[in-house]
């Protein structure tokens, strides 16, 4: 395994250009690009060693791709944010800085769901958003109270993992 900084480096000084030129093609902004190239090379600053890679460009792409997911994610959860809040009378809205904290938490939220079934999602929503018995998500969703126990226990069984990584 290489050291890791002089070796992030040269993966820097080699291929910057080509995966900022790859994120470009990707995402509107150019900007946005370019903060998601840096924040390539902090991640792989971030960690204690880098494996031996045979293709470094597909390594990069990879990890740049997921930025690139995380990234619109966010974008999709803020959107929403903003359409809720353009719902709500101006006296019920939260300030500025809460909207921030509530836009983080919810695009957390949505990554830690990320992998889930769809209807084990829903299930999930349905229980911690909504607040609706399980009894009232079986009825919902038209399938048993035992499938929504059991969906329930796959959803907290993967944000146990998720949470601890």
């Amino acid at each position: 395994m290489p050291l890791v900084e002089p070796f992030v480096a040269t993966l820097y000084r080699d291929h910057h250009t080509w995966l900022h030129r790859l994120l470009q093609r990707r995402l509107p902004c150019a900007e946005t690009a370019a903060d998601l190239v840096q924040d390539v090379f902090v991640r792989l600053l971030g960690r204690p060693a880098l494996p031996a890679m045979d293709e470094p460009r597909a390594y990069l792409a990879r990890i740049a791709n997921g930025l690139a997911i995380d990234h619109r994610r966010r974008q999709a959860v803020e959107r929403a944010w903003l359409e809720t809040l353009a719902a709500l009378p101006e006296a019920q809205a939260p300030s500025a800085e809460d909207s921030v904290l509530i836009i983080d938490a919810l695009a957390r939220v949505d990554a830690l769901l990320d992998g889930l079934k769809p209807r084990v999602r829903e299930v999930f929503l349905l229980s911690r958003l909504e607040g609706l018995s399980h009894p009232a998500i079986a009825r919902q969703l038209q399938v048993s109270l035992s499938t929504v126990e059991k969906d329930m226990a796959l959803a907290l069984r993967h944000c146990y993992r998720v949470m601890l990584g």
